[in-house]
């Protein structure tokens, strides 16, 4: 059935004067509102304002424009529905066949400095997602277009076939539910932060927005997406990272970037993180970059090939040098300098990716989510740290300042580490690193075994408390001098005497890291 009518009423104006003018020249009429009907006028496009049909004008400060039976029964009649059209003869209602509607700029407005409430809430779109639902329910009757991106497409199918399949407008109404289930999303969210302390509520929703597709997923058999999540945060994160070289991220880049940005927020040092397959393998803290990464690259050699490396402050010429020895996916850092970026330019495909204000101390809040199949597991992230004070010294012997010293570095880095993890710290440096092990012991005896020499006389962090003294008996027969542990074993006297029969510091720091 030929289209006869379209209702136009956007808030983005971006596109809307040419693809009215095309449905124009197809003899539709159009409908509009204030601001929309005010830009279409002055383009020459004839059109009725909405007031004219309804009989009303627009009123509450423009809160109510749409908002009639003639309009909704004209967008929601079944036009194969006999007893419909007998209803709209009998109160000479017209059909709109056509809706074009864009919502209030509630996420624009949210992102402004300082923004007040009551912007915040005049800018809650309600006869807007009223008419898109209407219409997107109606969708064999009635197009609906939702983004100026359809706008071309829409035209093209008008102007060649007079009307759209039934494909395109089941597609054009499916796109209609998610803006407006995305919109409820960003608000709900939104005056939640707002409005409660409540993270976990218990209707909950995700709102996200596609940043592009990937070649593939985390296997080349698997097809895959990024996503960024809604309302967009402005904490230093992947999403906000500027690739100023290389080629596009992978899935998996994605995900072991994540994990190098988020590791290396724990320190305000100087700082050099190594990333393999989502785990740090490599993490250090000097007076200056150069020195940060020899010693993160220290700790293990072989894993950084093909991995990812970050670094809280630009980075300059000599460490640039350094790393273009190396075949690396990805380098993160604050900034490039001019020759740091010559000399990375050599390596086509080596992507830099710059991230703002990395060296400076986030107040990092909000929420995780991870997904099984059927579902999502949600917790605060993980971002809490003990106090020193708070920490329990368990052995006869008592750890140095420099110990202790070494125990809240390496307590940053194992929170970083897949479980089971332990790492092996001299100052502010890793010297060893197990993790991604079924068992504590296995963790500490592949980290010594990679450490080898270079355990002697450092400090060792676990992630969870030992539930066997093996671990420890690993851990001093390589030259461990003190021990941070969660405790709370049920053998945790049992490993208390096995670091006191070994002259080993051992504290009880209360807290558990188990990164699974």
């Amino acid at each position: 059935m030929k289209a006869k009518r379209a209702l136009i009423s956007v808030s983005d104006k971006e596109g809307i004067t040419d693809f009215a003018k095309g449905l124009s020249n197809l003899d539709i009429e159009i409908f509009s509102t204030g601001g929309t009907a005010s830009v279409l006028s002055k383009a020459g496009i004839k059109i009725k304002e909405v007031s004219d049909i309804t009989g009303f004008p627009e009123m509450l400060d423009g809160r109510v424009k749409t908002l009639h039976p003639i309009i909704h029964a004209g967008i929601l009649a079944k036009r194969d529905e006999k007893k419909h059209i007998d209803v709209l003869k009998k109160h000479s209602i017209d059909t709109i066949d056509i809706l074009v509607c864009n919502l209030y700029p509630f996420e624009k407005t949210i992102k402004k400095p300082k923004v007040g409430i009551e912007e915040v809430i005049e800018n809650i779109d309600i006869g807007g997602p009223t008419l898109i639902r209407a219409a997107a329910k109606n969708y064999k009757d009635v197009v609906v277009v939702t983004n100026t991106d359809q706008y071309n497409d829409v035209l093209k199918s008008f102007e060649s076939n007079g009307e759209l399949s039934l494909g395109e407008k089941e597609k054009l109404a499916l796109d209609a539910f998610a803006h407006t289930a995305q919109y409820d999303s960003i608000i709900s969210n939104y005056l939640r932060y707002k409005w409660t302390d409540d993270i976990l509520p218990d209707e909950n929703s995700i709102a996200m927005r596609k940043i592009k597709d990937m070649r593939y997923g985390e296997n080349p058999h698997l097809k895959g997406a990024f996503y960024k999540s809604l309302p967009e945060i402005k904490e230093p994160c992947i999403i906000n990272a500027e690739k100023i070289q290389g080629k596009e991220l992978s899935y998996n880049n994605i995900l072991d970037s994540d994990c190098a940005i988020e590791c290396i927020k724990e320190f305000s040092n100087p700082t050099c993180v190594i990333i393999k397959h989502a785990t740090p393998c490599g993490i250090a803290s000097a007076d200056d970059l150069l020195q940060a990464w020899k010693d993160a690259y220290a700790t293990d050699t072989n894993s950084p090939f093909g991995g990812i490396v970050a670094f809280n402050r630009e980075l300059e010429k000599d460490v640039a040098e350094e790393l273009s020895n190396l075949f690396l996916e990805v380098i993160i850092a604050l900034g490039f300098t001019k020759e740091s970026l010559e000399i990375f330019s050599k390596k086509k495909n080596l992507r830099l990716l710059e991230l703002k204000n990395l060296d400076k101390i986030i107040d990092r809040k909000g929420i995780v989510f991870r997904s099984v199949v059927g579902g999502f597991l949600s917790q605060e992230r993980d971002v809490k740290l003990t106090s020193r004070k708070d920490w329990k010294i368990v052995t006869k012997k008592k750890p140095t300042e420099k110990e202790l010293h070494s125990m809240e570095f390496a307590v940053k880095c194992v929170k970083h580490i897949k479980s089971n993890s332990v790492v092996f710290v001299k100052d502010a440096h890793t010297v060893g690193i197990g993790g991604g092990q079924t068992a504590r012991v296995d963790a500490a005896w592949i980290a010594t075994h990679k450490g080898k020499e270079n355990i002697k006389d450092s400090t060792m962090a676990s992630d969870a408390f030992f539930p066997f003294r093996d671990a420890v008996d690993i851990a001093a027969e390589a030259g461990v001098k003190a021990i941070i542990q969660p405790g709370g074993s049920i053998r945790d006297d049992e490993v208390i005497q096995a670091a006191d029969g070994h002259n080993i510091a051992m504290v009880f720091s209360g807290q558990r890291y188990f990164r699974h």
